[in-house]
């Protein structure tokens, strides 16, 4: 089954300073929707704002044509990876995939040096270890849409074509939005790619509309 989100007319303001307008987003399964903008444009906003987390002046939030009304959201329609640790760190890695209800089996086929960690707590791993294990649960996890803010950010090099590959694999299944200031991985892992700037959004057709519309690329990348 295809299933639609879609997120328009958009306000979210900001002690009177209007931050997000006329606002459109389209994601489906299948589709890799990719979010790109300069610092402070709202790119994170806008995905609290999908997720339910942030409650603006205005939106409409749609997935198949029914409409997500207030702050709550079903984790079997959207789940979010903020950039910001949200698993508790007393938790075991093997409690935290019963409790997500995934296969440790498949996760050690994906990054088969954390066979080793799989009792472990995740206050025992490293920043970086624990954000592969956040990736993956939202990733992986059983649902119509995920959004993933910053995934590379925190990752080491090694691991960023790994993740690319299980974002490829998990689209069969649903659909995800994703933004990172490393904007390559965004334009190798899109089919869609949307800019924010001036507080709207802008479909690109041509991958040099990026700087066109005032998206600065970074030299790092």
């Amino acid at each position: 089954m295809i299933n639609i989100l879609e997120v328009d007319g958009v306000i979210l303001e900001f002690r009177s300073k209007r931050i997000l307008q006329n606002v459109y987003l389209k994601n489906e399964t299948g589709i890799v929707t990719g979010l790109l903008g300069r610092n402070g444009t709202g790119k994170s906003c806008l995905m609290k704002i999908i997720f339910g987390e942030l409650n603006p002046t205005n939106s409409s939030i749609r997935i198949n044509g029914n409409s997500l009304l207030g702050t709550n959201r079903s984790p079997k329609d959207l789940r979010y990876l903020p950039q910001s640790r949200y698993i508790p760190s007393h938790l075991s890695i093997n409690r935290v995939f019963r409790d997500f209800d995934l296969d440790f089996a498949d996760f050690i086929l994906t990054f088969p040096e954390f066979e080793k960690y799989y009792k472990s707590k995740l206050r025992q791993l490293s920043g970086g270890e624990r954000r592969i294990i956040e990736i993956y649960t939202i990733l992986v996890s059983s649902t119509k849409f995920c959004i993933l803010d910053e995934p590379f950010s925190q990752v080491m090099p090694i691991h960023v074509d790994t993740i690319k590959k299980l974002i490829l694999r998990e689209k069969k299944n649903k659909g995800i939005i994703i933004t990172d200031h490393l904007y390559k991985h965004i334009t190798d892992t899109s089919d869609t790619i949307y800019v924010i700037s001036d507080g709207k959004t802008h479909l690109i057709n041509n991958i040099n509309e990026i700087e066109t519309l005032g998206y600065v690329r970074f030299n790092s990348n």
